[in-house]
């Protein structure tokens, strides 16, 4: 058992107690994780010489330019990013889950588009995924321990891009997202999902941060809670450890990406600022 990882168990639903007076901490930060975790394009030198991919399709199938709309910088308590691909190495998967048992895992076989990954012959292995994990995942998700045991957090966000449309891979394939989707595995109004479910956020708190989206981006589109994703393994597996909450934030990347897939950066920059004032107003509400 990973030591970021705890058993099964049911929930209790409360508001957590916030050890500060005010919106900011002490040190005139705002107590937030923000982890990007899909945000790097890089390829592992492990794996030079087996992938199947173009340069483009890697970025296409990261979460480009995630660091640069959630780089909030010092204006939050820790940040934790990552340069390698998701493609090759996903931290919001299990890392137990990886081929042939699924297609994608921590290590993917084919892309959103249904393209292989590796060419032919050449998936990795039990042992070269095992050094990925040692090399890579196993690090980032140190990292996120180390930023919740040691450092003044009230809240953490795990942050994310989507398609437009759902991808060609999944079984809504083609279906319109929404201009923000904010999880906490719970249902579309952010309760749990049957009785003893886990949220790894107050419904509460969530309503409150889609409101907050809603009133930044009012008529530009919804802001969806729990659809189409419901949370992955970051949120779940550090807030099972922690109990310190955790919402997992996707962006649409039409609202920022042109139809050859570019991005100004002007508009990154004003994203960025009116996305840190949707979390912002979220936490002057709740921590009153």
């Amino acid at each position: 058992m990973l030591p970021y990882e705890c058993g099964q168990e049911q929930h209790e639903h409360r508001i957590p107690e916030i050890s500060r007076q005010g919106g900011k901490s002490v040190n005139g930060r705002y107590p937030f994780l923000v982890s990007i975790p899909h945000g790097g394009t890089a390829i592992p030198p492990e794996l030079r010489g087996l992938v199947n991919l173009t340069r483009k399709e890697i970025v296409f199938n990261s979460d480009p330019h995630t660091r640069r709309i959630y780089g909030f910088d010092d204006r939050v308590e820790a940040m934790v990013d990552f340069d390698v691909s998701r493609i090759f190495v996903d931290t919001n998967r299990a890392p137990y889950d990886y081929p042939p048992r699924t297609q994608d895992g921590v290590v993917k076989v084919i892309t959103q588009d249904g393209t292989p990954v590796f060419k032919r012959g050449q998936t990795p292995g039990r042992e070269l995924i095992g050094t990925l994990l040692q090399n890579y995942y196993h690090p980032f998700h140190k990292q996120l321990a180390e930023a919740l045991d040691t450092r003044a957090i009230e809240i953490a966000f795990d942050c994310h891009s989507m398609l437009p449309r759902s991808p060609p891979v999944r079984m809504d394939a083609g279906r319109p997202r929404p201009l923000f989707c904010l999880s906490n595995r719970g249902d579309r109004n952010g309760r749990p999902k049957g009785a003893g479910g886990l949220v790894t956020c107050p419904p509460e708190w969530l309503q409150a941060l889609t409101r907050s989206f809603q009133a930044e981006f009012d008529g530009e589109g919804r802001v969806a809670m729990n659809d189409p994703f419901r949370g992955g393994f970051i949120s779940v597996a550090h807030y099972r450890r922690r109990r310190i909450p955790w919402v997992q934030v996707e962006i649409n990347r039409g609202l920022y990406e042109t139809e050859g897939r570019e991005a100004d950066e002007a508009r990154l920059v004003e994203l960025r600022r009116r996305i840190f004032s949707a979390l912002t107003g979220f936490w002057d509400e709740v921590s009153g």
